[in-house]
């Protein structure tokens, strides 16, 4: 069964000093945190086939640190992952890269987003609809496994959900 780990992007600059909200870098503070966030996650056993990234610059940065500590993994960049994403877009991305994988039910994909998107997603993957009740902190993480097959609305499993602080 493809395991799937819902991202939220480190610590950003405050939006009133940026005009475009998508331009917002992490802060030094924001990067020190997703690193080692990073590291205890990869020290846990924690590993990726791919990394998946908003466009949003904060969303890259944290890619990047992710791929660094992770350092076979690659990174590929989706326009459904900026906020208010298409889910059912992804879905269909989804199903395309386990298509191709290699070993499907082995498949271990990292998803790097935004709030309340990836909370949202996560809780229709588990529960069919938005119950508001998943909180993913920046640099936090949650952790699903997939049936093998579709449908996955609805028949998700959420095995794990940290906040940063429990990881640093």
């Amino acid at each position: 069964m493809p395991s799937l780990y819902l991202i939220r992007h480190g610590i950003a600059e405050d939006r009133e000093n940026y005009e475009d909200d998508t331009q917002r870098p992490l802060t030094d503070e924001g990067r020190k945190k997703t690193k080692q966030v990073a590291k205890r996650l990869y020290d846990l056993g924690l590993r990726f086939d791919l990394l998946q990234t908003s466009p949003l610059v904060r969303a890259q940065q944290t890619s990047e640190i992710f791929a660094n500590v992770f350092s076979e993994c690659p990174v590929q960049q989706l326009s459904e992952l900026a906020p208010d994403g298409s889910f059912d877009d992804w879905l269909k991305r989804l199903a395309a890269w386990l298509a191709q994988h290699p070993q499907p039910a082995r498949a271990s994909l990292g998803i790097i987003g935004h709030e309340p998107d990836l909370s949202t997603w996560a809780e229709m993957l588990v529960w069919g609809e938005s119950k508001g009740v998943l909180v993913l902190k920046k640099a936090g993480i949650i952790g699903l496994v997939l049936p093998a097959k579709q449908p996955w609305t609805s028949n998700g499993i959420l095995f794990l959900s940290i906040p940063p602080k429990l990881l640093i």
